[in-house]
């Protein structure tokens, strides 16, 4: 790592970690809005997230051109129309998820923590469990040891048992689970706000400023009927 010259900042992002579950419009989301705050992200896109990125976009996520992949994708809307937002991705470093000498693999490594959206049932159980099979599990497992927060945006229904007993041992190692379960009070009325609250909650687990979604002011109507 290059030493901080008299005067610089040391770069100091947060992981973002995208696996294999439906539901990458949440991490598009979630990315937009680290961004739209001012910050810094490392990301890592598994092996599986490729398949479902395809799926679920059209776009082919490439090592060798991932710059021009990510800006495609998170210019996509909800809906799935492309070119519906504004990203500047300057602020992005990628690590391959099979680079297990990455930055991220190391508690030495700065980082304000990570976030894993959408989190799907084999990854949470590989991060409970220790497994480091890949990179994004292996920074998961940096980010519980060195105490710094885990979001994990698990999306699967139903949960078995086991899956279960693999989020309640996540908790008391220190991270947070949020279910990517959109709330209807924000008054939705488009995909995209439902995938924005969602988004919305793991920064707000996370301690990160957004305007994502319409806060619960203590007053019923807010909704759309109600406005």
């Amino acid at each position: 790592m290059n030493p901080v010259k008299p005067g610089e900042t040391r770069r100091t992002p947060w992981i973002v970690g995208v696996s294999g579950a439906s539901g990458t419009p949440y991490a598009a989301s979630v990315l937009r809005a680290l961004l739209a705050a001012g910050e810094s992200v490392d990301l890592v896109v598994s092996r599986a997230s490729r398949l479902t990125l395809l799926d679920e976009t059209g776009i082919s996520f490439r090592d060798a051109h991932w710059r021009d992949d990510l800006r495609e994708w998170l210019a996509r809307g909800a809906d799935g129309k492309p070119a519906t937002f504004a990203v500047d991705t300057d602020a992005v470093r990628y690590w391959a998820a099979g680079d297990l000498a990455a930055g991220p693999s190391s508690g030495s490594y700065p980082s304000k923590g990570m976030l894993i959206v959408p989190a799907s049932t084999a990854c949470v159980a590989g991060v409970a469990l220790g497994l480091s099979k890949d990179l994004l599990q292996r920074a998961a497992s940096v980010t519980l040891k060195e105490r710094r927060p885990l979001v994990v945006a698990v999306r699967e229904t139903p949960l078995n048992g086991q899956t279960l007993r693999h989020l309640v041992a996540l908790d008391d190692a220190g991270a947070s689970v949020v279910p990517a379960s959109p709330g209807f009070y924000a008054g939705a009325t488009h995909i995209q706000d439902l995938v924005d609250f969602v988004a919305g909650r793991v920064l707000d687990a996370a301690g990160v400023g957004h305007d994502l979604y319409r806060r619960w002011q203590g007053e019923l109507g807010g909704g759309p009927s109600g406005r």
